[in-house]
């Protein structure tokens, strides 16, 4: 059971949640720009509709946040676990999934990977966990609040 005393004010909380957001909107900027760097050629159809849906609730996210909307909190967590699972599947597994990969294990040359593609992958995941882990610090913090 958790007290009171263990979570952090909502205010605190809630300006970790707006940093770690603008740190998720670089890392989504980085890995977009990798993406245009290696051509969308490199990548499936169902790769790239995969990653127009995370963009489009990753800036739905963005905007919750800075609007300091109440369903934030539960899309941080949403939208930053789920990317993490999404990228980490598509880009850190090999070529397993079929048209569901853009693996960086062994891609082939057409696929344009170089070390700033696995730079831009991993910040992008683990700015998508960092993302999640605020969110439901901001969750506890708002729950916290509400039964004092």
């Amino acid at each position: 059971m958790t007290r009171s005393t263990d979570t952090l004010p909502a205010s605190v909380a809630d300006k970790q949640l707006r940093l770690v957001t603008a740190v998720f909107a670089v890392a989504l900027l980085v890995h977009g720009s990798d993406h245009l760097r290696r051509g969308m050629s490199a990548t499936s159809s169902t790769v790239m509709t995969l990653g127009t849906a995370q963009l489009i609730f990753a800036l739905a996210t963005i905007v919750l946040v800075y609007r300091g909307h109440r369903w934030a909190a539960p899309a941080a967590v949403t939208v930053g676990f789920a990317s993490a699972v999404g990228f980490i599947l598509v880009h850190l597994f090999p070529d397993w999934f079929g048209p569901f990969s853009d693996s960086f294990i062994n891609p082939p040359a057409s696929a344009h990977v170089i070390g700033f593609s696995w730079f831009a992958a991993i910040f992008e995941i683990l700015a998508d966990i960092a993302l999640g882990i605020a969110g439901l610090r901001a969750r506890r913090s708002e729950r916290s609040a509400g039964h004092r």
